[in-house]
């Protein structure tokens, strides 16, 4: 099932012993496109500290009552390494939450969360990460982005401008990212289209430009996305059609 990214902001953290906080910000990586973390505002439980919950870490996502329920307790939570979240993520602090939550690292390996192709592995069932802090980047890392600081940008087809980027798809089971929703009412109002994130040409984040392997002509034919109407296989079926490209799913 793909939804959109933009409802998980909000959305209450529950622990396994309480309340935890709510999701003020998404971490996706633009290499393998995935949701690597949910920043999570604590209030003043922890003084308005803000922790970073890995998708390892959740048990279930009631999406009815906006609840996000994680394997782990409020003290475990509280006791977690402490995380600048104004300042980009590092490897370093990346391979410091591994080690204490005891998840593996999704950069080692082939798949897209390392090992597996899901963050399916219970935390208590798994091996910490066997990385040392002396091997980890200490730079932050250039691939993890935030939703709401890349929600804008410029959208640029490979002859014209598109629109602007509104939200992602996500799948609910391996929280990969499948497509961009673009928002084209620059140019055709009340318009909005998706684009897999594979069909990107070049990205440009200090410039916040994203361009696109497809003409203008070719988007503006596509089927249309609408938010309110759930987004089928027959649905993506046609888009694929539209842009006679291979299908994700095979």
């Amino acid at each position: 099932m793909l939804y959109r990214l933009d409802k998980l902001i909000g959305m209450s953290i529950s622990a396994t012993n309480g309340d935890v906080g709510k999701i003020k910000d998404v971490y996706f990586d633009d290499q393998y496109w995935a949701v690597r973390y949910l920043v999570v505002d604590t209030g003043g439980w922890l003084a308005d500290r803000k922790v970073l919950i890995s998708p390892f870490t959740i048990a279930h996502i009631d999406r009815d009552r906006r609840v996000v329920s994680l394997r782990l307790t409020k003290e475990q939570i509280e006791n977690s390494p402490s995380i600048d979240t104004q300042m980009p993520v590092s490897r370093q602090h990346e391979v410091d939450l591994g080690e204490y939550y005891g998840y593996p690292e999704y950069w080692s390996g082939l798949m897209l969360w390392g090992s597996a192709p899901f963050p399916m592995i219970p935390v208590d069932d798994v091996v910490p990460s066997k990385v040392s802090a002396g091997n980890a980047v200490a730079d932050g890392d250039p691939h993890l982005q935030s939703i709401k600081e890349v929600s804008g940008y410029h959208l640029q087809a490979s002859d014209d401008s598109i629109g602007h980027l509104e939200d992602f798809l996500i799948e609910d089971d391996s929280w990969a990212v499948r497509y961009l929703v673009v928002d084209t009412r620059d140019w055709w109002p009340g318009k909005h289209v998706v684009i897999p994130p594979q069909w990107i040409k070049t990205l440009s984040w200090s410039e916040k430009t994203v361009s696109v392997d497809v003409t203008r002509d070719t988007v503006k034919s596509a089927p249309e996305y609408n938010s309110e109407i759930d987004f089928s296989r027959i649905y993506e079926e046609s888009l694929y059609q539209h842009y006679e490209r291979t299908r994700y799913w095979g």
